[in-house]
């Protein structure tokens, strides 16, 4: 079966930023040919921070938005990094979405950390004080964004994906498509139901998240290098590496 096996993103000191996401939020480094491997141990995708990137500054219309860390226990991740002296928003209940609360690494990169459970059904034994973030942390998502015209089904239908789950928070403009590399059947066939939200922010794999915006001009991010999938039985089109390239093409 494929996976998401790392997003790619260029950085001005690659050993540096691999230190923050080890010390910080618990995750293992190596050394790769291209830089520095950080990420989680599992099936979860990897970040691969390479060389060759400048500082970078989020914007709402960039390409790129994120990566989404799932874990157990927002507030224990939450007063952890906090106290280690590092700057992340107040956790909170988005909507019928999840709990969650956000923070960027010294890069500028942005980072979203999700609640397997919403806030009211938490099980109080949730994660664990002596272990980073309260342990069970994994890239849950690579998020990007698009407009409604684009994020059309059959590019990733071609590649072999399937749709998990479609959220929409009509007030502010935008819905949410979760697509991942997987034989996993949501609980819910109706793929905006709710139900389906824990049980996504469970899942062990890293799934690739399409924020659809209404309007957006989307901007290039200068850090962002793409996306890398793992066991395709063969070759994207003209990518020896296996990389899907900003999207879109």
């Amino acid at each position: 079966m494929p996976r998401l096996s790392a997003v790619l993103l260029s950085v001005s000191d690659p050993a540096e930023l691999a230190d923050f996401y080890v010390s910080f939020l618990g995750m293992r480094a190596r050394r790769d040919a291209e830089g520095w491997r950080v990420g989680y141990d599992g099936i979860d995708a990897d970040i691969l921070l390479r060389p060759g990137g400048s500082g970078y500054r989020h914007a709402a219309t960039d390409r790129y938005w994120k990566i989404g860390i799932t874990l157990p226990n927002v507030d224990i991740a939450h007063a952890q990094l906090t106290a280690a002296g590092v700057v992340v928003s107040q956790p909170h209940q988005f909507r019928d979405i999840g709990y969650m609360c956000h923070l960027s690494d010294p890069e500028g990169f942005q980072i979203e950390l999700l609640q397997h459970d919403f806030q009211a059904n938490r099980p109080t034994s949730a994660g664990d004080r002596s272990l980073p973030l309260g342990g069970g942390a994994r890239i849950g998502q690579i998020t990007l964004r698009s407009t409604a015209d684009e994020i059309l089904p059959e590019p990733f239908k071609k590649l072999g994906m399937r749709h998990l789950s479609v959220q929409p928070v009509k007030d502010l403009g935008f819905v949410l498509h979760f697509w991942a590399f997987t034989q996993d059947t949501p609980p819910n066939p109706e793929l905006d139901a709710v139900e389906n939200r824990a049980w996504l922010w469970k899942r062990p794999y890293t799934t690739l998240e399409i924020q659809c915006v209404d309007g957006l001009v989307a901007t290039a991010n200068s850090g962002y290098a793409g996306i890398g999938v793992a066991g395709l039985a063969r070759r994207l089109a003209g990518d020896a590496s296996n990389e899907i390239r900003p999207y879109p093409t």
